[in-house]
């Protein structure tokens, strides 16, 4: 008993209409930018765990 596209729809107009436009595109932005520094952490830390294990391969 999932939602069909019609009542996802609904929802999204209802938010919509209760946040304006102008709120849910900062929103947006906001969580594109959390999630692009979500990722570039991840990726700094697999650098950084590669970089260790290289270094002690060599030891």
């Amino acid at each position: 008993m999932g939602f069909g596209w019609q009542e996802l729809l609904i929802i999204l107009l209802i938010v919509g209409l209760i946040f304006g436009t102008s709120k849910l595109r900062n929103i947006g932005s906001d969580l594109g930018g959390a999630v692009k520094g979500f990722k570039k952490g991840i990726k700094e830390e697999e650098s950084e765990k590669e970089e260790k294990n290289n270094t002690e391969k060599e030891d």
